[in-house]
């Protein structure tokens, strides 16, 4: 009997300890998430002081609209050039700068890398506004430079290579955070698996393959999430760089979602472009997050 009211007594503590998590989870995100449900199958303003019950009527806008597919292809090529540069490279740069050659040098590039990590999103694109400009822009600057007049381009205001210029931007500030994640992972890799590797003749690259990718599947998973989660909600660059244009060129679902509901002040349909931003990330969240358990269950 007593060991039944301990285990309770333990189990409330536990509740305790739980019950702030929930709180604030349910104020700030379950509940707005209920609330913009509620919202999508309405019509309204900012204004407004009553909403009209249009049922499926925003979803039904959805298929018809034609910026969404550009969006949703702008976003794609935002999640997989994220992950090739982001994941990709960030791994790779992780185990060369865990290498023991790098390993004086390696604090220093540590924190060069980094540092883009915590500078403003909104001063990172000031500067790049600055480095695209096709006047006075260090990037054409540099091309004259060296020769390569050919080829400067007006980087923003050109439909090839606007969301191209658009997506760099990101690359250069988040690689390094994603390459810490990883440098992190690398450290906890017994040393041993790397030295009975050595001593059976393997070079870098197979250690690398061999040893560090396998090692590291689970910081792979975590990483990938971030990045595609981070792919299909990116809003300050496209924004502050090009503001969607030219045209529809680097037109992103946050951003359509945005001008739909501020700019062109209608509530209800933004709030049904905000679900189909949840559902899309929820839904590639969870096929990652499952098939990374399975993998794991079958080893």
């Amino acid at each position: 009997m007593g060991w039944m009211i301990l285990t309770k007594k333990r189990n409330f503590e536990a509740f305790i300890f739980v019950v702030p998590a929930l709180l604030i989870l349910g104020t700030f995100v379950y509940f707005p998430l209920i609330k913009n449900i509620i919202y999508s199958f309405q019509s309204f303003t900012l204004s407004s002081t009553t909403r009209e019950w249009v049922g499926l009527a925003n979803y039904k806008q959805l298929f018809s609209d034609k910026i969404i597919l550009a969006c949703l292809k702008n976003n794609i090529l935002y999640a997989v050039i994220s992950i090739i540069v982001q994941v990709g490279f960030g791994l790779v740069l992780a185990a060369v700068l865990e290498d023991a050659v790098f390993q004086k040098a390696a604090p220093f590039f540590r924190s060069v890398y980094f540092i883009p990590t915590v500078v403003s999103m909104t001063v990172v694109c000031l500067l790049f506004k600055f480095v695209y400009n096709p006047q006075m822009g260090l990037l054409n600057s540099f091309l004259q430079a060296v020769g390569l007049d050919n080829l400067t381009k007006i980087w923003l205001g050109s439909k090839k290579t606007a969301m191209y210029a658009v997506i760099a931007v990101s690359q250069w500030q988040s690689t390094g955070y994603v390459t810490m994640l990883f440098i992190v992972a690398i450290q906890k890799i017994p040393k041993d698996l790397y030295e009975a590797a050595e001593v059976d003749g393997a070079g870098k690259i197979k250690k690398f393959f061999y040893i560090t990718v396998p090692q590291v599947k689970q910081m792979f998973f975590v990483t990938m999430i971030l990045t595609v989660v981070g792919a299909f909600t990116v809003f300050n660059e496209p924004y502050i760089l090009t503001g969607g244009g030219p045209g529809t060129a680097t037109m992103v679902l946050s951003l359509h979602m945005y001008q739909t509901g501020f700019i062109k002040n209608n509530m209800g349909y933004a709030s049904a472009i905000a679900m189909l931003i949840f559902v899309i990330t929820a839904v590639l969240s969870s096929v990652q997050f499952f098939s990374y358990g399975t993998e794991k269950e079958g080893r």
